[in-house]
């Protein structure tokens, strides 16, 4: 009967544990060649995820170079603090000198109610039913709220505020004699005023709205509030500027477009007598020269990714993720072609200041050039990037042959990823393969490890036996 063994060598003294290993590590050579296979395909969608992301980057700049706004932004600048300016991106703003002299912020209606003794308990006590308050807006709309006729100020103030529609908002305050309704417009301007307030019974009849009406009904030939009557605290006024003399009007404290593309933000009245303040329009070269080094910096920034992609270390004799790729030296030559023998009226990039070493095939821009030739030729040079063969369109249309949802990298990548998937099955499949072997190999060592039990059990036996013998032969008697 065999011998049990709860470590393999143990019963033998021979080293098969470590031998059981060393087998294993000899057996796995196939694992580590499938896992090394597989680290290089994902080292090669990596670095395709990465080409896209630098081709992405050149197309996104370029883009910037076909932009209107690009060549034609302006700048402004004002003397004075009563307003200032912003000229939009791409609105067509015209370079230019402006005078503004601000007469009127606009100003936002206010209104307060006549006084109740308490914000929280009800106006009219005792009041059953419910009452409308019906408010006219400038224009003659009108808009009606119902309310318990008994209820509270805190109670219209919330109905006020709840009501959307209405665009006004309530809030209580107490001027140290009474409680007030507080109402006031949520937009500036004379249109967002309330010409008069009612209150009256309900659809529904039978409530005593009287005490309601008392504090609340409102005229705008009411005046200022009074003690037991609503009144306007403060008047909902336009904006009014002199903009080169003429009156422009605004709703709001900002006037867009009296000034083509101009957008001004009123911030205070001139005092008065005061003269107008200035108002420069410049153009802003620097949008466009900004535009132009970032290009650059992109277009370089992908040269050196793709020669790091597809480098070689001589020394290591070891290649980079796409070395000898050729989809990744096909982008390069196809966005650097698209830069080659662009022209406009006889303006070229070299002529801009923009030049290609020859060595590294790396874009320079002599920026003093570049904003010289625009300021002289402005057109050439929006033709030269923006035009139907310019720049923008021919590096859009070399980027997206690679980059688009169904490009060549796209496709590469699920090349790799069916690649991977099989590398994977393959490896699963091996591992199986190995490890079934490998217990095909620990049971032979269990067993052969048993047998060599019993062999060593027995050839201990027999040498005791032997020794005895001896010891019982005649010469080894004692006499």
């Amino acid at each position: 009967m065999a011998t049990s063994i709860s470590s393999i060598g143990v019963g033998s003294g021979l080293p098969l544990g470590d031998l059981l290993q060393q087998l294993r590590t000899a057996e796995n050579a196939p694992l580590a060649a499938l896992q090394s296979r597989a680290n290089k395909e994902q080292d090669r969608f990596s670095a395709y995820g990465t080409l896209k992301s630098a081709l992405d980057a050149v197309s996104s700049a370029a883009q910037a170079l076909g932009k209107v706004e690009t060549f034609d932004a302006v700048k402004t600048s004002v003397t004075g603090d009563t307003f200032t300016a912003n000229a939009r991106a791409g609105s067509g703003a015209i370079p230019g000198n402006h005078q503004v002299l601000v007469k009127q912020l606009a100003s936002a209606q206010v209104m307060a109610s006549g006084r109740a003794d308490t914000a929280n308990e009800a106006v009219a006590a005792g009041a059953t039913g419910k009452v409308n308050i019906t408010f006219t807006l400038k224009g003659d709309t009108t808009h009606t709220l119902a309310v318990d006729a008994n209820a509270s100020l805190q109670d219209i103030a919330r109905a006020i505020t709840a009501d959307s529609d209405l665009k006004f908002s309530a809030t209580l305050m107490n001027d140290g004699e009474g409680h007030r309704l507080i109402i006031s417009s949520d937009e500036t301007g004379e249109q967002n005023t309330i010409t008069q307030i009612a209150v009256a019974a309900h659809e529904d009849g039978g409530a005593d709205f009287e005490a309601l009406s008392n504090i609340l009904t409102f005229d705008s030939d009411s005046g200022a509030p009074g003690e037991s009557t609503m009144g306007e605290s403060v008047a909902g006024k336009n904006a009014i500027a002199l903009i080169n003399g003429i009156q422009v009007t605004s709703q709001k404290n900002t006037i867009e477009d009296a000034i083509e593309g101009v957008t001004l933000t009123l911030s205070k009245a001139a005092a008065e007598g005061a003269s107008a303040d200035s108002l420069n329009v410049t153009r802003d070269d620097a949008v466009a020269t900004t535009a132009v080094t970032n290009f650059v910096n992109a277009y370089n920034a992908l040269q050196s990714t793709i020669k790091s992609l597809t480098s070689y270390d001589v020394d290591a004799q070891q290649g980079a993720a796409l070395t000898g790729d050729s989809l990744a030296r096909r982008a390069q030559s196809q966005v650097r072609d698209a830069i080659n023998g662009l022209a406009a009226d006889g303006l070229t990039l070299s002529a801009l200041g923009i030049k290609t070493d020859s060595t590294t095939g790396n874009l320079s821009v002599d920026t003093a050039k570049f904003k010289e030739v625009l300021s002289e030729n402005r057109a050439a040079v929006q033709e030269l990037f923006a035009g139907e063969n310019g720049l923008t369109k021919r590096v859009e249309s070399a980027v997206e042959v690679f980059t688009k949802s169904d490009g060549l990298i796209k496709t590469s990548q699920d090349g790799i990823e069916r690649t991977l998937k099989l590398l994977e099955k393959q490896y699963e499949q091996t591992e199986a393969r190995i490890d079934q072997k490998m217990e095909t190999y620990r049971l032979q060592f269990v067993q052969l490890d048993s047998f060599m039990a019993q062999m060593n059990g027995i050839s201990n036996y027999l040498t005791s036996q032997l020794s005895m013998l001896e010891n019982l032969s005649p010469g080894k008697q004692k006499s």
